[in-house]
């Protein structure tokens, strides 16, 4: 019977995770190269791309790769696999991170419902539901040859309950229903794949609650008060969950959204 510090190394695996230069992503490639992963950076902002990448790297000691990716690009998603085993010769892992979400600046996006338009609603399908289901199906192949194939899907509290708009009353935040369909979407989207992938590839989400971002005062005020542990989620309560599930801990674990919110959901 292995350790604990066995099934939870990476060392000599190579992990992809979308957004990769955002809060989530960087914290998430920090959890998996912390372990010995390589780790693969795919992300839009070149510069951000480019920069974690390098720090990771410098951190860790581990071998990085930054890919600059529009996952509204269905070609270039798809070229992602192929980029990868040629510079690396596997994949591993898989973390889909990146996702618009409530603060992202599109137009007819976090406002009223009567202001949403379709074109951005088509657009939230593309980036945060689309892009996982097509990188996962191009993935799949190598991530079965791993022998340690797990996928990671990020959703959202939003994604299994309805939202209190109360909560965003008097500021500017708001929370679209393309944000809360698509990331329910992906929820099941991992149940879906967890079962059809089985058993070269583990599927499972992380579903997140509130993670602090410096809101407005009111909006977090409100927030917590709704939270069985009293605050909102930081970038390291994510660290331990991506350990979990891209690692040999949870080895017999595949279609489980495990919950991450404080408890709001509890009640």
């Amino acid at each position: 019977m292995r350790s604990l510090r066995e099934l939870m190394d990476l060392e000599g695996r190579v992990a992809l995770i979308t957004g990769g230069g955002g809060h989530l992503g960087s914290a998430m490639g920090d959890a998996l190269a912390e372990l010995g992963a390589t780790i693969v950076v795919l992300d839009s902002a070149p510069d951000v791309c480019v920069q974690t990448a390098t720090r990771i790297h410098e951190t860790f000691s581990v071998e990085t790769l930054p890919l600059v990716i529009d996952l509204a690009d269905e070609a270039a998603v798809r070229s992602v696999p192929g980029r990868i085993l040629d510079r690396l010769g596997r994949l591993d892992i898989l973390v889909n991170c990146a996702a618009l979400v409530g603060t992202s600046e599109l137009k007819g996006w976090a406002v009223s419902f009567a202001e949403q338009r379709s074109d951005t609603w088509r657009r939230a399908l593309e980036v945060n539901l689309t892009a996982p289901f097509v990188l996962v199906q191009a993935c799949a192949e190598a991530l079965a040859r791993s022998r340690h194939g797990s996928v990671i899907n990020i959703g959202s509290i939003y994604g299994i309950v309805g939202p209190d708009m109360s909560l965003y009353e008097n500021t500017s935040l708001g929370l679209p229903a393309a944000y809360s369909a698509t990331k329910a979407g992906l929820i099941q989207l991992s149940r879906w794949l967890a079962t059809v992938l089985a058993p070269k590839v583990r599927v499972n989400s992380i579903t997140l609650g509130g993670v602090w971002r410096n809101q407005p005062e009111a909006f977090h005020r409100r927030y917590v008060a709704r939270t069985p542990l009293g605050r909102m989620a930081t970038e390291e309560d994510i660290k331990g969950a991506t350990a979990y599930l891209a690692s040999d801990l949870s080895l017999y674990v595949t279609g489980e959204n495990l919950v991450l919110d404080g408890g709001w959901t509890a009640w």
